[in-house]
C-alpha cells in the first residue's frame, strides 16, 4: 500500500492549487482523487514506467475456502461486473466496449477471433477466396437458428451488408472502403440491390469486390447475422429508423438470449439451448453495473463473480490477498488518450497541439495510476502488434519551457491575468472525464496545474461514460479522456478524414493516403513499413494526446472455469464453454 499513502500526501499538498484552478461550478475539484501534482517535479521525478511484462500471466486463486457465501450459493448463474452499457444492442451500431460485451453473446458472424488475434471459421462451414482476391464465397453451416426458432440463411448476412451500405447508416463501420461491387450505387440510391452479392442458395453467398484489400475477408467474416424477417420487415432503403428501433429488443443466433435490460443497473441473459455449438454450460448470466469505486468491494463480498480491475500495485495485492480470485494480467490491445476537438480553432495549429503534449506530465499521471503496470505511448498502437514501431518517433517528454515556446510561436501571448490569448480569445479548455475513474482522478489535478503554468485555464467536469459519448456525438466538447480498444489489424478509421470512428475530427491527407496504401497492400512486411510512416505522421502532427498502454486485469472467482481471455479475445467469445465449479 506504499503508493497509495504517498499519493495522499501529495494530494494534501496540492489540493489548494487544484481548487484554485477550478471555477464555474464544475465538479472536478470536488473529487480530486489520489493524485500527485507536477508543481514539484523534484519530489516526483519524471521516470518512465518500467516494463511490466514479467508481471503478466494467470495468477490462480490460492485459498478457495475463503470464497464468500453469496458466490458459492450461485450454482447456475454467473454475475459479471461491467460499466453500464449504453443500450445499443445491435452490433452494426454499437459504439462502446460495454455494448460489445452484450452483442458478442447475442450475435454471430462467419468468423470468430482466436486468442492470438487470427481468425477461424465460426458460422462458416467454408470460406473460399479466388486467386485474384476479388471473389469471396461463404458457406453457412447447416442447422443454425435464431433464438426465436427461425433458421439463419445467408440472406440475413446480405441484409446486414445492405444496412452497412445504406445512405443513412451512422454506425462505426465503413463498408464502402472494402469496394464491394455495387456498394457505392446502393449507397447513392441508384440501385436497389448490391450487384456484387450473389445468393447461390440459402447457405451459400458470393461477394465480389472491385479492389483487393488485406482486410476484406475478415471484414466480411465479421459481419453479424441479423434476421431479415425481424430487423428488415419495415426497412426502406435510405431510412434505418425501423432497424435502430429494435436496438433494445435484440434477436440473434448467439450463445445467450437477452431477457431484460435495466439501464445503469444490469442486463440479464438466459442460455440459448439451441446454440449451434451446444447449449452454454452456465444457464444464466447477469451483467451488473459497477464502477472503479465499487467493483473490488463487490468481488470481495461475492456479489459479482468477475470484473476488470485497474492493474496497479495496490489492486493486485488486494486481489491476491483475498485468495479466492484468479487474476489474469496481460497487455491491453488498446490505449488511453485525451481527445481534442479539431473543429475548435485553438486546436488547429500543430504547434499548439505539440505544446499540449510537451506541457502535460503524462509519465507522472501514468505512474500515479498504474505504477509498473503501464507505459507512456507516443503512437496509437499496442506494443503487442506486428505494426508497432518506435523508429522516428518523438517521445514528447515533459518540458514545460518547450511547451511555452511553442505557444509563443503560435501567437498565443500571456495576458495580464496570466491566461494566454490570441485574436481576442482566451485559451480555456472545457474538459470532460468519466466520474469515479482513477485515470481521470489522477489526470485532472496534474493537467490543471500544468496547463495553468502554460497560461491555459481548464474547466473540468466529470460525467458518466454514456453522457460523454453523447457529448462526442454532438461535438459539444473541447477535450475529453477515453480509451480505444484495437483490432488485431492496424487498419482503422479513428484518424482518417471523416472516418466512422473519428471522434476528434482530425484530418491529414498524408496520413489518409498512407492508410489507404496500407489497406491495399497484401505483403505484411511492406504494410509494416507503411504503417510506420503513418504513425510518424501522427506523432509529428498530434491528432490527440496519447497517454498509455496499460495492463488489463480480470479478477475471476476461482470456481469459474473455461474462459479464454487474451489481449485480442474478450471473455464473451468463449462464454458458452465456461463452467461453475466448486
Amino acid at each position: 500500500m506504499r503508493k497509495r499513502f504517498s499519493l495522499m500526501l501529495v494530494i494534501m499538498l496540492m489540493l489548494v492549487t487544484v481548487l484554485a484552478a477550478c471555477t464555474g461550478g464544475q465538479t472536478a475539484e470536488q473529487t480530486p482523487g489520489e493524485t500527485p501534482n507536477t508543481e514539484t517535479p523534484a519530489e516526483t521525478p519524471e521516470t518512465p514506467a518500467e516494463d511490466a511484462t514479467k508481471n503478466d500471466g494467470l495468477f490462480e486463486a490460492a485459498d478457495m475456502s475463503a470464497n464468500p457465501g453469496p458466490a458459492t450459493s450461485r450454482t447456475d448463474t454467473l454475475v459479471v461486473g461491467v460499466t453500464s452499457p449504453k443500450g445499443v444492442f445491435n452490433p452494426l451500431f454499437q459504439d462502446s466496449a460495454y455494448d460489445y460485451m452484450v452483442n458478442d453473446i447475442l450475435f454471430d458472424g462467419f468468423q470468430t477471433i482466436n486468442g492470438d488475434g487470427t481468425y477461424s471459421n465460426h458460422l462458416a462451414e467454408s470460406i473460399d477466396v479466388s486467386e485474384d482476391g476479388l471473389k469471396y464465397t461463404f458457406k453457412l453451416k447447416p442447422g443454425v437458428t435464431y433464438t426465436d426458432g427461425t433458421p439463419a440463411t445467408v440472406k440475413d448476412f446480405y441484409f446486414s451488408l445492405k444496412v452497412l451500405h445504406d445512405k443513412s447508416y451512422d454506425g462505426p463501420s465503413d463498408a464502402l472502403s472494402y469496394y464491394i461491387k455495387g456498394g457505392q450505387e446502393y449507397y447513392d440510391g441508384k440501385a436497389n440491390e448490391i450487384s456484387g452479392v450473389t445468393i447461390v442458395d440459402e447457405n451459400t453467398v458470393e461477394v465480389e469486390v472491385t479492389e483487393v484489400t488485406a482486410l476484406t475477408k475478415d471484414f466480411l467474416g465479421d459481419i453479424p447475422f441479423l434476421p431479415e424477417a425481424y430487423y428488415g420487415k419495415d426497412y426502406k432503403q435510405g431510412n434505418l429508423d425501423s432497424v435502430k428501433a429494435l436496438n433494445d429488443k435484440p434477436i440473434g443466433s448467439g450463445q445467450y438470449v437477452m431477457k431484460s435490460f435495466q439501464p445503469g443497473q444490469q442486463v440479464i441473459f438466459e442460455a440459448n439451448e439451441n446454440y449451434f455449438l451446444g447449449a452454454p454450460k452456465i444457464k444464466n448470466v447477469i451483467y451488473k453495473s459497477t464502477t472503479d469505486e465499487t467493483k473490488l468491494a463487490m468481488l470481495t463480498s461475492g456479489e459479482i463473480d468477475m470484473d476488470m480491475v485497474t492493474v496497479d500495485e495496490d489492486n493486485v495485492e488486494e486481489v491476491q490477498t483475498l485468495g479466492f480470485l484468479d487474476l489474469n494480467i496481460f497487455p491491453t490491445n488498446g490505449y488511453g488518450y485525451v481527445g481534442m476537438n479539431h473543429e475548435r480553432a485553438k486546436f488547429q495549429d500543430p504547434k499548439v497541439r505539440q505544446a499540449l503534449v510537451y506541457g502535460l506530465n503524462r509519465a507522472e499521471i501514468v505512474e500515479a495510476v498504474y505504477g509498473k503496470f503501464a507505459d507512456v505511448i507516443n503512437i496509437p498502437q499496442s506494443k503487442e502488434s506486428w505494426a508497432y514501431t518506435s523508429e522516428g518517433i518523438e517521445a514528447y517528454d515533459f518540458d514545460i519551457e518547450k511547451a511555452k515556446s511553442l505557444l509563443d510561436e503560435a501567437g498565443w501571448t500571456v495576458g495580464k491575468d496570466g491566461i494566454r490569448e490570441k485574436d481576442g480569445e482566451k485559451f480555456t479548455i472545457d474538459f470532460s472525464g468519466t466520474a469515479e475513474n482513477p485515470v481521470v482522478d489522477a489526470l485532472l489535478p496534474i493537467m490543471i496545474a500544468n496547463y495553468q503554468e502554460l497560461g491555459i485555464k481548464v474547466n473540468a467536469e466529470t460525467l458518466d461514460f454514456n453522457a460523454i459519448l453523447d457529448k462526442l456525438d454532438k461535438s459539444e466538447y473541447d477535450m475529453y479522456f477515453m480509451a480505444w480498444g484495437l483490432t488485431p489489424d492496424p487498419d482503422g478509421t479513428v484518424y482518417t478524414t471523416d472516418g466512422a470512428q473519428n471522434r476528434v475530427h482530425y484530418s491529414n491527407k498524408e496520413y489518409d493516403d498512407l492508410m489507404k496504401q496500407g489497406k491495399k497492400t497484401l505483403d505484411v512486411e511492406k504494410r509494416k513499413e507503411i504503417y510506420a510512416q503513418a504513425y510518424q505522421v501522427l506523432n509529428k502532427d498530434i491528432a490527440d494526446i496519447l497517454m498509455y498502454q496499460r495492463r488489463d486485469g480480470w479478477a475471476i472467482n476461482g470456481r469459474i472455469n473455461g474462459l479464454e481471455i487474451t489481449p485480442y479475445k474478450r471473455f464473451t467469445f468463449s462464454l458458452y464453454k465456461a463452467e461453475i465449479g466448486e
